[in-house]
């Protein structure tokens, strides 16, 4: 069956563990497929870098608990490995309070055991408490057994084995300090993988480590898809039937400034007809031919703010697409893009999209959480009064904020209430990043914008020919 990768803590080398295991069997021509707990672009970038298919998450906050199970049994099917990665240390949920969403919670969710990753670099016979910890804290969990990472000799080895032995807990692989592998990072975690250059030497020194670090004769057999958990639903509901019988073109805002990407959300819009069309603010000088809809994910459109700025032709028709009442869904980093200035840490400001009348200005301060959002008016995705669960992560704050603003917007747990975000003309503005996963309704509801908005533009240029001849 599959294996969860799962941390004592943040910061003890999953995501290490994770790609070295994933570069180790992508390798060998065999079928892997990655999956990443909670709310994570980035991670799965590298996965996805790794195995050659596409990373999904397994979040019940922004899905449900249903789809997480839906989810991982229709991608695991077919595939000769299948491994989940996990979030923060194995107990922590999304309150702090309880499990909910955390690695454990999908660990029972999906009834697979869990791999334990233990940094032992200040550790020797201690590490054998947190273990028995771990093992004890919840009896429902079933811990296959642990990586003893950031091992510094033969003999700290040893001292930790012997600890270890009472357990009768397998080890099952042992890194020792990596110096001469590091996966830079910035303000929001590690550069996507777009922006490094020696992706693939880096990739080469992961999967040797796979090989020569790990137990391979254990390993084997837990990360084989085994027979599909009966309990486990196996097919998602139907989507809703297509508005317009002729697809329906997107263009997504896809290059480095730009990568904040559900693949579920991309699927879904193909599955209802969509036809997505992926450009490059950065670099292209027009919007592809033909398009209904605009859709910007989230990035780091402040590290590449001075390029964005430089390309003034697109910028304007964005801006003038936008103004003539073409749906449009910006994201965070998309919501940066359309205002009128970034502000970067360096204090430089930069000239944007125009067309919201506010600036994004990065501070140290970091803005990150599950939020739940209520609609205060119609939206191209979303009409008033629906509300959804979605999340933040960003260091940028807007200097104005609107009159009449998008939502109504409450943390986790569901305490202090704020509002947020835009609707102008036809564009759904916001900080909070949403999952269309088991919520097809959202984007069936914004092609259908993109469908009307068509029609209207197709009967305006009628009436301009019949005009003139």
């Amino acid at each position: 069956m599959p294996l969860v990768i799962a941390g004592e803590r943040s910061g003890v080398g999953k995501t290490t563990v994770t790609l070295a295991l994933l570069s180790f069997l992508s390798q060998h021509n065999k079928i892997v497929q990655s999956f990443k707990v909670g709310p994570d672009y980035i991670d799965p970038m590298f996965h996805q870098r790794v195995t050659g298919r596409f990373c999904r998450n397994l979040d019940p906050v922004l899905t449900s608990e249903t789809y997480v199970q839906e989810c991982f049994s229709r991608h695991s099917q077919g595939v000769d490995y299948a491994l989940i990665e996990g979030v923060m240390g194995l107990f922590d949920g999304a309150s702090g309070q309880d499990d909910f969403a955390s690695t454990a919670h999908i660990a029972r969710l999906l009834e697979l055991p869990v791999l334990l990753v233990l940094d032992c670099s200040k550790l020797a016979r201690s590490v054998a408490a947190i273990a028995h910890g771990y093992c004890s804290f919840d009896p429902r969990m079933k811990i296959a057994g642990v990586v003893l990472n950031r091992v510094g000799s033969d003999r700290h080895l040893e001292l930790l084995k012997d600890a270890l032995e009472s357990l009768e807990l397998p080890i099952l692989g042992v890194l020792q300090r990596q110096d001469t592998i590091t996966i830079p990072d910035r303000h929001l975690g590690l550069v996507p993988t777009a922006e490094l250059t020696d992706l693939d030497t880096l990739i080469d020194q992961l999967a040797h480590i796979g090989k020569s670090c790990f137990d391979w004769e254990r390993l084997f057999p837990l990360l084989t898809p085994s027979l599909l958990n009966p309990k486990i639903p196996n097919s998602f509901s139907p989507l809703p039937t297509p508005h317009s019988p002729l697809p329906i073109k997107i263009a997504v805002a896809r290059d480095r400034a730009f990568s904040f990407y559900y693949q579920d959300n991309l699927d879904s819009l193909q599955q209802l007809g969509a036809e997505l069309m992926f450009w490059s603010p950065l670099t292209d000088e027009a919007l592809p031919e033909g398009v209904q809809g605009l859709y910007f994910g989230g990035g780091f459109p402040e590290v590449f703010a001075e390029q964005l700025a430089e390309n003034i032709r697109v910028r304007e028709v964005v801006r003038r697409a936008i103004f003539e009442g073409m749906p449009t869904y910006a994201e965070c980093g998309g919501l940066m893009y359309l205002s009128e200035t970034i502000i970067d840490f360096n204090d430089k400001s930069w000239s944007m999209v125009g067309l919201l009348p506010t600036t994004a200005i990065m501070e140290k301060r970091l803005t990150l959480g599950y939020r739940q959002a209520m609609s205060l008016q119609d939206s191209p995705l979303l009409p008033a009064g629906t509300t959804v669960w979605g999340h933040e992560f960003h260091r940028s704050q807007l200097t104005i904020m609107p009159e009449k603003p998008l939502f109504e917007i409450r943390g986790y747990d569901k305490g202090k209430v704020v509002t947020e975000g835009w609707r102008v003309h036809q564009l759904h503005a916001s900080y909070v990043h949403l999952h269309w996963g088991g919520c097809s309704e959202i984007p069936a509801h914004f092609l259908k914008h993109c469908h009307n908005f068509n029609q209207k533009r197709n009967k305006s240029n009628k009436s301009i020919v019949s005009y003139f001849f």
